[in-house]
Order: structure tokens, then C-alpha cells, then sequence
């Protein structure tokens, strides 16, 4: 099996590395100061999955034309507003492409692909799978779950299972990346997003440029714990009106059945005590449309927040809290572009 990934970032580079460890042929597609390290000095990767550098069964390019070769599978990683122009590169290649998936936060990624590639090409995808690029050549590894990783075909050609799906994902869990089969991978994917919909919607418009600062850290407070809570009902009643219920995909990171099901005040204190615990521990981070933001980079909101706003809209749910969180972020993103620094 092939695998390129187009877009090897932090999370790229992590799934380079596991699936190459296992013996499948990577190509990973990165900007040119990653792909310079790696080629001099392997690819580096630390945390959750130990520490080691990947040389073996690993190739790194700049450019999809420079891959030689069939690929089996093209992994989409690029951030969402690059997806165009990089759709636009991938078709030039589509008759070397056998298969196709993406795992951007996104609910329209399976279309446009289909739209550039063939929908006999394209399977749906998820993961919360998490990794961050320290610096070239170097990623760390910083999180997984019982089930990283969903795969099923796409849902404009019937969602269901096959025999290429479940190679798929057999290889993503010999590889150390535990992943599953679904023949419901829309409601994953929207489930997803709902999820980094919540946080990153949480972090971004309650921490902003606050340094150090991490989701442990709002929700361990009670009055933020109280707004996270308040996006995470608006969320769910938006994916209730869709037509789905909450099935915890990526437990232990989705807990949605049970926040669907007590009061508001429990469910707050749920969220400060995950929040305590997660300071207690040491877990840290931010979502990368937080990073972005930070960093003064475009983010990804209007592809998260915004597809549940616009959903909401369409099906006539009230989301008030959603639509102020979302106003807060576009604030502080035009004032990082524009404004004072």
C-alpha cells in the first residue's frame, strides 16, 4: 500500500510516521523547510507514541508531481482554505489516484473531493487523532483514542462498508492507530465537528491571546465552564435537527451523550471537573483554530462554527451563544490581520 499525504503538517507527519513504522510506503507532501529536515535528517516524532526518528518507507516531496508512481490512497490534510488549490493540483493526478479521503475538520471535504477526483474514488474519513509540527523535522505526537480513526464509503454512493475500507482501516491500526469501519460516516464526520466545533469555539472566543492559556484552564472556572456548556447544547440541538443522536464516536474526548441528556448544572459541573483534571495533569494545548488565531494565521471558522450557524439557519434553531462566539473570533481574527499587534 502507498500512502501519500497531502498537507503533512503536525497531524501529517504523525500518521507518516506510524503508518511507515509499520512497514507502508508514505509520501508526504510539506512545505519546503519540513521536507529539507526530513530528507537530511529523518522525521523526529515524540509523545504519546514514544520517541524515535522515521527514515525507512518514507518519502517527502514538495510538490504532488514530484511522487512517483500509483497511489493507493491520498490522505487531504491541507487546512480548509487551502483545499481548492490543492484539489485543483490532485485532479491533474486523479488517473494515478486509486482511492481518496480526507480528514479535515469539515463536513463538505467528501463532496469537493468527489467533485475533483470521481465519487467511485472518494470514502469518507474522520479521526481526533492530534499532532503538532515543533519545527521542521520534528512532531509531537499528543493525542489518540480507543477509536482514532473512522472510515466508510461515501455517503453519495451509499455510506456502507467494503473491502477496501476495511484494508484501510487495518492498516491504520497495525500501524498503532486503532480505527474502525462505519457505514454512518456522515454523522461521524458531523459529530466531529461538532466536537472541535465546541472547543475550539470555546477557546478562541473565551482565552483569545491570552498566552499559556489552554482549555483545561476555561473550563476549570465555573462561569466558563457555563459558556462551554451553553455551545455544546446550542451545538446539539443543531445536529438533533439534522437527524442524528449522539453516539460518543471518539470517547473519551466526546461526551455528548450524557451532556444531551443531564441539566445544564450538571453538565457544568462535569466540565469543571474535567477542566481541574486536565490542569491537574498537565494536559494542555489548544485546538489549531486557537493556534491559528494566536499566530496571527487565518483560521478555519467559517468551515466549523459557520457550517453549523448556516445549518442552524436552514433548520430554524436558535443559537445565540454560537453566533456571539463566532463574532468574538471574527473580531479578534480581523484585528490580528489588520490591527494593533
Amino acid at each position: 500500500m502507498h500512502v501519500c499525504v497531502l498537507g503533512a503538517g503536525g497531524l501529517g507527519s504523525v500518521i507518516g510516521a506510524q503508518l511507515a513504522d509499520s512497514g507502508v510506503e508514505v509520501s508526504l507532501v510539506a512545505r519546503p523547510a519540513h521536507v529539507a529536515a526530513v530528507r537530511a535528517d529523518g522525521l523526529r516524532i515524540e509523545g504519546i507514541s514514544g520517541t524515535r526518528t522515521v527514515r525507512d518507507n518514507l518519502s517527502m516531496f514538495e510538490d504532488l508531481v514530484e511522487v512517483p508512481g500509483h497511489i493507493d490512497w491520498l490522505a487531504l490534510l491541507v487546512k480548509t482554505r487551502d483545499t481548492e488549490s490543492a484539489l485543483t493540483t490532485a485532479a491533474k493526478h486523479a488517473a494515478r489516484i486509486g482511492g481518496a479521503f480526507s480528514l479535515q475538520n469539515s463536513v463538505t471535504k467528501d463532496r469537493m473531493l468527489a467533485a475533483r477526483l470521481g465519487v467511485e474514488k472518494v470514502i469518507g474519513a474522520s479521526t481526533t487523532e492530534a499532532g503538532v509540527l515543533v519545527g521542521p523535522g520534528h512532531v509531537r505526537h499528543t493525542a489518540t483514542a480507543p477509536t482514532a480513526f473512522y472510515f466508510g464509503e461515501h455517503p453519495a454512493a451509499g455510506e456502507g462498508t467494503s473491502a477496501r475500507v476495511e484494508a484501510l482501516a487495518a492498516a491504520f491500526t497495525r500501524a498503532g492507530m486503532a480505527a474502525q469501519v462505519t457505514d454512518r460516516i456522515e454523522q461521524v464526520e458531523w459529530e466531529k465537528l461538532l466536537q472541535i466545533s465546541a472547543v475550539a469555539g470555546f477557546c478562541a472566543s473565551t482565552l483569545g491571546f491570552m498566552p499559556g492559556a489552554s482549555f483545561g484552564h476555561g473550563i476549570a472556572v465555573r462561569s466558563g465552564a457555563e459558556h462551554y456548556v451553553q455551545l455544546v447544547r446550542e451545538l446539539l440541538a443543531v445536529y438533533a435537527a439534522l437527524g442524528f443522536e449522539p453516539q460518543d464516536f471518539f470517547a473519551p474526548f466526546a461526551t455528548f451523550r450524557r451532556a444531551a441528556t443531564v441539566s445544564f448544572d450538571e453538565a457544568v459541573d462535569d466540565a469543571v471537573a474535567l477542566g481541574r483534571s486536565m490542569v491537574a495533569n498537565g494536559i494542555g494545548g489548544r485546538p489549531s483554530l486557537h493556534e491559528d488565531l494566536v499566530h496571527h494565521r487565518r483560521t478555519e471558522l467559517d468551515d466549523c462554527l459557520g457550517e453549523y450557524l448556516r445549518a442552524a439557519e436552514r433548520l430554524g434553531v436558535a443559537t445565540p451563544t454560537l453566533r456571539g462566539a463566532h463574532r468574538v473570533i471574527s473580531t479578534l481574527e480581523s484585528l490580528a490581520k489588520d490591527g494593533p499587534r
